[in-house]
């Protein structure tokens, strides 16, 4: 692979990335829509309805992101494994994966459950508190299978087989929008559980995907040379601290930005119905779009991880510029596309004409951070592509806790302590400042921090 950039080189890489990207973005956006149902459809039971999800779905993404970010060591794992053809140690690597799934998993849960006890310092209506806990509660259950099913996951994609994840995404679409249109409605005379029915649909949606994703691997031909489920095997210790070493950084760098925004969303939850309900359409919208550049990101991990794997640091770092050079053209058309019909958008997901309009203001503020958005992730899942993450999990922690959060908090509250506020709060308007200025210093320097690694590892390689 030659180390400078020409036409022809630049469209087989891109084909490349092109064709590991397109089913995992089609399963991200499946899995995503699953999170775009439950807000659609709980806007249109009642108002209550929408808030009492929309703080639950805050702890549940949460949790959900950072559980996927943890369990993403598998994805450069078995990537160099593949790089390096030891495809004997890939089974090894992958039941390893599921033991630290199933801590993981459950560890979450717990988690989770706990978390509920930050609403009864949110001032919210006795309601809004229980149905959100109950929430939680609930759909905290999908967690451990949905740590198991993102350790498949990821030994999926790294042996180039994407595929399964986008049909099984798809199929666990279905299956949350039908059992959400039962269950949030009524339907057939079963119960009328409102938001609640979001997270028995969603609970039950991730045993199902991972029921799927194990029918998968052991009937489809691609797996049988490094098919995990061949025999039993106990944790081996060593082999599981390795991968939380590695994956526990990405855990915390997913955490610090999705806790940003979930944070945002329990501050903006004291402002009232409508402006946390038009915070999370926004949020929930903006979410969406973003699954385009995450899947050219998780591409990314594999492509580098593989050139590394060889020893080849020169396709790596040409493979990496390729991918954050997708995702920039991509977040340019999404932030016209945003800003041109945000309206249209705002009313797809409520019939309130109030959080309609304020739902259309934020999403100014997502179509302002489109590019630095695309930038970060492309950049941090190449770095990963490495085996490094310590250093992307550090500069998401600056960005977003030491540069975005507190922006937010002294636009969005204008304590009366701070100086340099405004005059009133600005309330959800505020702490989306605060997020454009964090996603912005994330690209940057993880932009800056991909370039030195790439040119680092590729002069120790000459």
């Amino acid at each position: 692979m030659p180390t400078t950039f020409t036409l022809s080189s630049i469209r087989t890489e891109a084909a490349a990335l092109w064709k590991l990207a397109w089913p995992v973005l089609v399963g991200q956006l499946a899995t995503v829509g699953m999170a775009v149902a439950d807000v659609a459809m709980t806007g249109h039971a009642s108002a209550s309805e929408l808030a009492a999800v929309s703080l639950g779905a805050s702890i549940w993404s949460i949790i959900l992101v950072t559980v996927s970010g943890t369990m993403m060591a598998v994805n450069s794992v078995v990537a160099h494994e593949v790089g390096a053809g030891a495809f004997g140690t890939i089974p090894h690597s992958v039941r390893q994966a599921l033991w630290k799934a199933l801590g993981v998993g459950v560890i979450a849960a717990l988690l989770a459950n706990l978390a509920t006890l930050l609403f009864n310092h949110l001032y919210l209506a006795p309601e809004i508190n229980a149905r959100a806990s109950l929430f939680v509660h609930i759909i905290s259950l999908g967690l451990p299978p949905f740590a198991a099913y993102r350790a498949l996951y990821g030994y999926s994609t790294s042996i180039n087989e994407t595929k399964p994840v986008m049909v099984i995404a798809l199929l666990g679409l279905v299956f949350n929008v039908i059992v959400n249109w039962l269950l949030i409605f009524g339907r057939f005379g079963l119960p009328k559980l409102g938001g609640v029915g979001c997270a028995v649909a969603t609970a039950g949606c991730m045993w199902l995907m991972l029921g799927a994703m194990i029918l998968w691997i052991r009937h489809a031909p691609a797996y049988r040379q490094t098919y995990p489920f061949t025999h039993w095997e106990w944790p081996h210790w060593p082999e599981i601290r390795s991968m939380l070493k590695l994956g526990l950084p990405i855990g915390v760098t997913y955490f610090a930005e999705v806790s940003a925004f979930g944070a945002v969303s329990l501050l903006v939850a004291r402002f009232g119905v409508v402006e946390v309900s038009a915070h999370q359409i926004a949020l929930n919208f903006a979410s969406l779009v973003f699954m385009v550049p995450l899947s050219f990101g998780i591409g990314l991990i594999t492509r580098v991880g593989q050139a590394m794997g060889e020893g080849n640091p020169a396709r790596a770092r040409f493979a990496s510029w390729v991918g954050v050079s997708m995702s920039l053209i991509f977040a340019l058309l999404s932030a016209l596309f945003i800003a041109l019909f945000r309206h249209q958008i705002a009313a797809a997901y409520t019939s309130d004409a109030a959080v309609q309009a304020l739902c259309a203001h934020l999403l100014l503020f997502a179509a302002l951070f489109q590019l630095s958005d695309a930038a970060q992730v492309a950049c941090s899942c190449a770095i990963r592509g490495y085996k490094v993450t310590r250093q992307p999990m550090l500069i998401q922690l600056l960005a977003f806790w030491v540069f975005a959060l507190p922006l937010g908090y002294l636009l969005g509250l204008a304590p009366p302590w701070a100086p340099f506020v405004p005059a009133a709060p600005m309330a959800a308007s505020g702490f989306w400042i605060g997020l454009v200025l964090g996603l912005t210093i994330a690209a940057v320097l993880l932009t800056g921090f991909l370039n030195r690694l790439s040119l680092q590892r590729l002069h120790a390689s000459a």
